[in-house]
């Protein structure tokens, strides 16, 4: 799990919103690539996943406090797509964070 601090405040739905608007086209931008990923809100996590291409969720992020949670699928740790959607996420919690900047808490 990794986890990161935001040192501001985003609720669940502005999280499912930030990623729902700006994930598939910060990816496809990136990458050249169609793909289209499925952001969805599920209970208290917000999941990101590609069912035609990988079994399971991506990614899960849940919020506690001001840091995020990030789970990612153990089985596709070295995949460019996953690797880029982990980069596309960290770009995005930094401009979330603004001027206060994140912390990586930990990793592993």
């Amino acid at each position: 799990m990794k986890i990161i601090t935001l040192h501001t405040d985003i609720d669940l739905n502005q999280l499912y919103l930030l990623l729902h608007e700006k994930l598939n086209p910060l990816f496809q931008e990136q990458r050249q690539s169609d793909l289209n990923f499925t952001v969805e809100r599920k209970g208290e996590e917000v999941t990101i996943s590609l069912p035609a291409v990988y079994d399971g969720v991506l990614f899960s992020i849940v919020i506690n406090g001001h840091e995020l949670w990030i789970t990612r699928n153990e089985h596709y740790v070295d995949d460019v797509n996953s690797l880029t959607i982990e980069s596309i996420l960290n770009d995005l919690f930094g401009k979330v964070a603004g001027n206060l900047g994140t912390d990586l808490v930990q990793e592993g």
